[in-house]
Order: structure tokens, then C-alpha cells, then sequence
């Protein structure tokens, strides 16, 4: 059986460089040495193990992935890159007739979507990689579906803390808001607090030094309108392995789904998941 062939986007950025490594490593999976970059990056190319991966500047990208395609065939693309380049490479990614795995964040969600439902191409979607994360996502879905309302008169207070590259707001602590939505909790995507302070990060939330490079914590606090009941749900990730693994899995589930002929369609982690 061949190899899937999968193009890493956003390198040399530290979720893309690790998600490669992951890839590189998986005997299902070959890394090509292309990538898209920023048109800040100086580099012209990165390593990832013993290959080096060239960077391909935006205005050197429809000729650059011309070429590549003609010569690789089909690929399945990884977006790590920036938020505000979201929806333009999902663009990008559709008029060149690349299904993808976005796992960036940010950009207009809604859109993200209907370029891909407008297209031929179909995607691997979701504001989270982490298997487990999405599990517990899931969980309180679940749960906003069975018990509308159980939590109706409690306080809420998000908070979340990523490493300081990050540019936005947590696209899970975000989702999250929906559920205690549905769950009777008034609260806004506004209010969520981010922080991105390292100095803050290590003093007052406890963050190991070794990762406040990468790292992501989530504590979600209901408390009762007399402040007699309280509850808390915290999930605390050190690094990045648990995405790049999830995106390993994506890319399956996505191979496996273009195989089948799925055109147009957006798939998330919870379909990842279940495998269906």
C-alpha cells in the first residue's frame, strides 16, 4: 500500500514543525519536502529529521504547487499556519483541489466551511487535535443536549492560558461557551480570560517553565447564586505530542474518506473519533 503523501503548512512554526516530525515518523504517512510559509520567514528551508523541507513564500505558491502536484499526485495538506491566513489558504487549498486538515484556529469559522461545502475537495476541520480534549467536548455536549438548563442561575468563569506566540483566543475554551450556554450558564465568548504572560503563566497558574513555550490550560468554574455549590472541570496540557497525533489520525480518517469519494464535505475530530 502506498504511503499517504501530506504537505505540512505553517513550518518552521512549532505546531507545524512537531505535527511533521509526528507525520515523518508514521510508516503510513510521506512527508513531501514542500511547505508553505509566511512572507515574514527568511528561511528558504527547515529540517524535520534528516529531510529538508522547502519553504514556499505566498507569492511563489500557485506555481510552486502546480509543479508539486504534478509530481506527487494526490496530497493531503496540514494547516498550522496563522489565523488571519485561515480562510485564504482554505481558499487556496479548494481552488487547487487539495483536501486539507485545518488545525489553526481563528478566521471566519462559517466561511472556513462553506468553501469547502462549495468545492471538491473535502476537509478534516477542528479548533482541536487533542483526541482526549475532543472527547470531553463531547461529553459536555452531551450533556447541554440531555440536561438543557441544569446549571440555570450559576455563575461562569472561563479561563485559559496558551503559550505567548498565540495569537487568538482558544478556539476550544470558545466552543466550550456554547455548551454552558445550553447548559442554562450565561456567559460570552468576551469574557473568557486569556492569558499570555509567561511571567504571570509560571507565578500565579503554576505552568512548568519548560513549557510555557507550549502549553495549554483550560479551567471552566460554576459556582451557585448563594456560592453554597461549586464546580470545576480543568484540562492542562504540557506541549504539543497530543495535537500532532490527532492530526496523524486526521489525516487517516481523510484518506480513507477521499477514497470512498467524499467531495464538499467537512469532517471534525468527533467523526475522527467514532472512525465513521
Amino acid at each position: 500500500m502506498n504511503p499517504i503523501k501530506v504537505m505540512v503548512n505553517g513550518l518552521p512554526g512549532n505546531m507545524s514543525t512537531i505535527a511533521a516530525e509526528h507525520i515523518a515518523q508514521d510508516s503510513g504517512l510521506k512527508l513531501i519536502p514542500h511547505a508553505l510559509t509566511g512572507a515574514d520567514i527568511e528561511a528558504t528551508e527547515t529540517q524535520i529529521g534528516s529531510e529538508a523541507v522547502q519553504l514556499i513564500k505566498p507569492d511563489q505558491k500557485q506555481e510552486a504547487m502546480e509543479s508539486i502536484k504534478k509530481s506527487e499526485g494526490v496530497v493531503i495538506c496540514v494547516d498550522y499556519t496563522h489565523p488571519s491566513a485561515v480562510n485564504d489558504n482554505a481558499e487556496f487549498y479548494c481552488k487547487s483541489g487539495l483536501p486539507f486538515v485545518m488545525g489553526t484556529t481563528g478566521g471566519d469559522r462559517a466561511r472556513l466551511v462553506e468553501t469547502v461545502q462549495s468545492s471538491d475537495v473535502a476537509a478534516v476541520i477542528a479548533p482541536n487535535m487533542g483526541k482526549q480534549i475532543v472527547a470531553f467536548q463531547a461529553m459536555m455536549e452531551y450533556a447541554a443536549k440531555t440536561f438543557p438548563n441544569v446549571f440555570k442561575g450559576y455563575g461562569l468563569e472561563i479561563k485559559e492560558s496558551h503559550q505567548q506566540g498565540k495569537a487568538d483566543t482558544s478556539g476550544t475554551a470558545k466552543a466550550m461557551v456554547g455548551y454552558f450556554n445550553q447548559l442554562g450558564a450565561p456567559f460570552s465568548k468576551d469574557d473568557i480570560k486569556m492569558e499570555r504572560d509567561p511571567a504571570v503563566q509560571q507565578s500565579e497558574w503554576g505552568v512548568p517553565e519548560a513549557y510555557l513555550s507550549g502549553h495549554g490550560w483550560h479551567t471552566y468554574s460554576l459556582h451557585s447564586e448563594d456560592d453554597t455549590v461549586f464546580f470545576q472541570f480543568t484540562h492542562n496540557v504540557n506541549g504539543r505530542d497530543i495535537y500532532a497525533r490527532g492530526t496523524v489520525d486526521a489525516i487517516h480518517y481523510l484518506a480513507k474518506k477521499i477514497d470512498g469519494g467524499a467531495k464538499g464535505q467537512v469532517f471534525s475530530m468527533i467523526d475522527v473519533l467514532k472512525g465513521s
